[in-house]
């Protein structure tokens, strides 16, 4: 199980997609950076697209927030290939081809019964630690914003109150 203020479960040399290319990708690759790594179901469905092409969007944010953002499915490079070449051109951050599960499981995201990953979410410090953590039904997207203004409290180090925005005024450091 996943416990806030523990180190993030490692992982190296998992197959990704990125750009049109396949890569291998390791967390300790992004080692000095926040990372965002989210988890969806299954490759050409739904609700996925809509969440992956929100991150897409928002890409430059996080990005000018030394925050990168990876995703994560069951799904094999190839599958992820084919889809995001012919619907989602716009998502220009690694995918992740958890084939073996494995990935799923040290995040405790997986679903044995459906044999898929859970919509799983998890921010990760510059030191990889696990600062942010939530798991939501299948059957509803995430809201990239929210995410985006947990990293900024976050990366504020301060105590930040519900609905917190930057520029509000927070409760004192953490």
């Amino acid at each position: 199980m996943i416990h806030i203020g523990t180190a993030a479960p490692a992982f190296s040399h998992l197959k990704a997609y990125h750009k049109g290319e396949f890569h291998d990708l390791s967390l300790s690759d992004y080692k000095g950076k926040w990372v965002v790594l989210f988890f969806y179901p299954r490759d050409f469905t739904f609700i996925c697209p809509t969440e992956l092409k929100g991150f897409a969007t928002h890409e430059t944010e996080f990005q000018a927030m030394n925050t990168e953002i990876v995703s994560s499915s069951t799904d094999s490079e190839w599958s992820h290939k084919a889809w995001f070449e012919r619907d989602l051109p716009m998502v220009q951050y690694p995918v992740i081809a958890d084939t073996t599960h494995r990935l799923s499981r040290d995040y405790d995201v997986y679903n044995e019964q459906d044999g898929l990953a859970e919509r799983g979410l998890f921010i990760i410090d510059p030191e990889q630690i696990v600062r942010y953590a939530l798991v939501s039904s299948g059957s509803v997207g995430r809201s990239v914003k929210e995410v985006l203004r947990v990293v900024k409290a976050l990366q504020s180090g301060d105590l930040c109150p519900m609905e917190w925005e930057p520029g509000q005024e927070t409760l004192g450091k953490a």
